[in-house]
């Protein structure tokens, strides 16, 4: 892990600088982290059939009998490129009747106004699971990504599940295509649903709650998000809510850097405010 940390520097340098941007980025945003308008679900992987979870997702993409919603499968690989396995899972648990698969690893293609066209009358997107470059070399930068953002914008959901969690941040955690023990790789940047956030899954299952921690002590503008498995936060603008079976890890440069303080834990029900750092539900009353 040494030699990831001791470049890391040189590499936030180049995201930061050379690292191309999103199209029609706001830069008179209003939020700090979060969309102006619509909703993220981001989980932690092996989202099964949590209730509160899917449940969520359903309401934010207007319901099963109104809800038109698009399956991103780039992070699985070509093997999604016609399966319906996913999309048929998605009809199943949530009832919605309008659920189509969209795959592509041709940038052309992604640039392409026919390919865009479920995004165009989409209520939700949701990203499936696998290597999260896999998602950045599909779709950054095209104007499916700005599709993307204009379902976000029109006011529905964006979700996600594992690689389709991590792709929500602006920088792209676990990004390498040598493999997910790389933190910081060669693939920097996400799609950016998130502003300045870099976003982990899996968190305790694979014992990764401090991988995060030297990153965001280095990058204070940035903001870490662990999931743990079957676990959610759903946001809007710049509030936070956990839903879910397991914890949530916030990394914040304050508390790592003048608190000594690794991460701050959150369960289901419990909402943070990413704007202004803070925990915006009081911790149980012990007996």
């Amino acid at each position: 892990m040494k030699p990831i940390l001791l470049s890391f520097s040189i590499l936030l340098m180049s995201y930061t600088s050379f690292a191309q941007t999103p199209i029609q980025i706001n830069t008179k945003s209003t939020t700090r982290h979060g969309p102006e308008n619509g909703s993220l679900l981001i989980i932690g992987g092996n989202v099964g059939t949590t209730p509160a979870v899917w449940n969520k997702f359903t309401e934010l993409a207007g319901g099963k009998d109104n809800a038109h919603i698009v399956v991103v499968s780039a992070a699985v690989g070509d093997s999604a490129a016609f399966d319906q396995k996913d999309v048929d899972l998605v009809k199943k648990i949530t009832g919605i009747k309008d659920v189509v698969l969209l795959h592509t690893k041709s940038l052309a293609e992604a640039n392409s106004e026919k390919f865009i066209a479920p995004l165009k009358r989409a209520t939700g997107v949701y990203f499936l699971g696998g290597r999260q470059w896999r998602i950045a070399d599909s779709y950054l930068n095209t104007l499916t990504q700005q599709a993307f953002f204009d379902v976000l914008n029109r006011g529905g959901v964006i979700a996600g599940s594992s690689a389709g969690a991590s792709i929500q941040g602006s920088f792209l955690w676990r990004g390498d295509t040598k493999g997910p023990e790389i933190l910081i790789g060669d693939h920097l940047q996400g799609l950016g649903f998130l502003k300045d956030a870099a976003i982990d899954q899996h968190l305790f299952v694979r014992n990764r709650q401090f991988d995060l921690v030297d990153f965001i002590k280095a990058s204070p503008k940035l903001i870490g998000i662990g999931l743990d498995e079957a676990t959610a936060v759903w946001i809007q603008k710049d509030k936070l809510e956990v839903l879910g079976k397991s914890y949530v890890a916030i990394y914040d440069y304050d508390n790592i850097v003048k608190k000594n303080i690794p991460f701050y834990l959150l369960r289901a029900g419990d909402k943070y405010d990413l704007k202004n750092r803070v925990l915006l539900t009081k911790p149980p009353v012990n007996n």
